[in-house]
């Protein structure tokens, strides 16, 4: 009888434990907004209603990769702990960029000379530093929040980083007339999820500021699913066979911004950049 009643009790401790953790898991969830689909936003067409203002809340503008925290690059090192890099797991499927032998070697120099040591017009480091358009899928996990406009027909999506714009339709695809920066966009729905194929890119865009980069064969398919009323599922597949082994993914959720009159404000980086690129012809001292 004593052995049959501390097993009773062992069984009923468990059910009791079992009980306990599922409900703090569902509290957990509907803590975070992860519940169901009933409750994600939806247009008058019955799809998801993305629209509103978004983030990326991590670190993969510093590196895709698994990183260490590091002092600020040498050109800047005046800037201490300012201008420090901070630590960050990898947004990467398998924590690793898949390159090519030749390719890798090209990134690493890409990282060394990611920061101009001199003044003037670098177009071999980071094309942030210079302010150009940061490209697909950069734009997305830039430290920048962007806004997502949605229509039954087309998509649009505005960065606040440098007035950058993207018009993605819905139903009349279109071939890229020329490559540019951000590529150009083809949207379409599967279920609940958008997913937009960006083609005709030009190699002038890098993935983050460590020297990842791509050629002008870059293709990136993107999936926005939204997880609950504000928070969407980022995912980004890669491929570029001039650079790459293979296909490759980065997925990472993003947040919706949820401040009191929050809007996109004005970032025109093509000024904060004029005296690094004209610092030479400003000299006073010159005759």
């Amino acid at each position: 009888m004593h052995d049959g009643h501390d097993g009773l009790k062992s069984t009923l401790t468990s059910i009791t434990v079992g009980i306990v953790l599922a409900v703090a898991t569902t509290s957990m969830a509907a803590a975070q907004g992860l519940i169901t689909q009933n409750q994600i936003p939806r247009t008058a067409d019955g799809k998801p209603n993305l629209s509103g203002i978004w983030q990326a809340m991590n670190t993969a503008d510093y590196d895709l990769e698994d990183h260490g925290g590091a002092p600020a690059p040498s050109s800047i090192i005046l800037a201490g702990a300012v201008g420090a890099t901070p630590p960050g797991e990898s947004v990467v499927e398998g924590g690793t960029i898949p390159y090519r032998p030749e390719a890798l070697a090209q990134r690493e120099k890409n990282r060394k000379n990611a920061m101009p040591t001199t003044t003037g017009r670098h177009l071999d480091v980071d094309p942030e530093v210079n302010c150009f358009l940061p490209g697909v899928p950069r734009a997305t996990y830039l430290p920048y929040p962007f806004q997502i406009y949605q229509s039954p027909k087309v998509v649009w999506i505005s960065y606040q980083y440098s007035y950058a714009r993207r018009e993605i339709p819905l139903e009349k695809h279109e071939e890229a007339p020329i490559d540019s920066w951000m590529g150009w966009s083809n949207g379409h729905w599967e279920g609940d999820t958008l997913v937009v194929d960006v083609t005709g890119f030009n190699d002038q865009t890098w993935f983050d500021r460590s020297g990842n980069y791509h050629s002008d064969e870059l293709h990136v398919v993107e999936r926005y699913t939204p997880l609950s009323p504000n928070h969407l599922m980022y995912e980004a597949t890669i491929e570029d066979p001039k650079v790459f082994t293979r296909p490759w993914k980065i997925s990472m959720p993003l947040y919706r911004r949820a401040e009191k009159n929050m809007r996109l404000l004005e970032f025109k980086c093509p000024e904060f950049v004029e005296e690094l690129h004209l610092w030479e012809y400003r000299r006073t001292d010159k005759r």
